[in-house]
């Protein structure tokens, strides 16, 4: 998957370094993408990521360097939930929107979920603004709904839709028309 700026693709070995750095060394990162905290390269299991269908890196595609990842879980034949993660290094850049809108295309166009859920902690305003705009609206808030670093954190979701286009058309026989609109639609 591209963007004008990313390239979304598997994670791989050499993304180790970047990895750590961008996920999960950095401590502004785990305040709002749930990921255990690595103290020391060393200790950094990237092998967990390779080769899964559901995890992608985000790459810059000038260096193609992972500055964060996304993915997503839970998945049924009707919908699934996203999550994403970028490195605070690249905040405030767009990013994160970049990817997030490419990634729900992919969600809906290739793995034909009709909707997409995210969710963020309370609070992570951020985040929130990268779901309204790509689209995604306000579906419910769970409070408490799991501990995460040692805390009880509420949730808010939202989702994303395919949208139904509603046509208004005349049913035209032998050029007459019948006089009877009939509304259909198509997903």
């Amino acid at each position: 998957m591209e963007t004008e700026r990313l390239i979304i693709d598997e994670i791989k070995e050499s993304d180790r370094e970047d990895y750590f750095k961008n996920i999960s060394h950095d401590k502004e990162v785990l305040k709002t993408f749930i990921c255990t905290y690595v103290e020391k390269i060393e200790d950094m299991d990237i092998s967990k990521y390779i080769g899964r269908d559901d995890m992608f890196a985000i790459r810059m595609k000038d260096t193609k360097r992972l500055i964060g990842v996304i993915l997503y879980f839970d998945g049924n034949e009707e919908s699934c939930e996203i999550g994403y993660g970028i490195g605070s290094e690249y905040w405030g850049e767009g990013f994160g929107t970049e990817a997030v809108k490419r990634f729900l295309e992919y969600c809906m166009e290739e793995k034909g979920f009709r909707t997409v859920y995210a969710s963020f902690f309370t609070g992570n305003e951020a985040s929130k603004r990268v779901m309204e705009k790509c689209g995604m609206t306000y579906d419910h808030f769970n409070e408490k709904e799991l501990e995460y670093q040692g805390e009880e954190k509420d949730l808010t979701y939202y989702k994303y839709s395919k949208k139904i286009k509603y046509i208004k058309s005349n049913a035209f026989t032998a050029g007459k028309s019948l006089g009877n609109p009939a509304a259909s639609f198509f997903l």
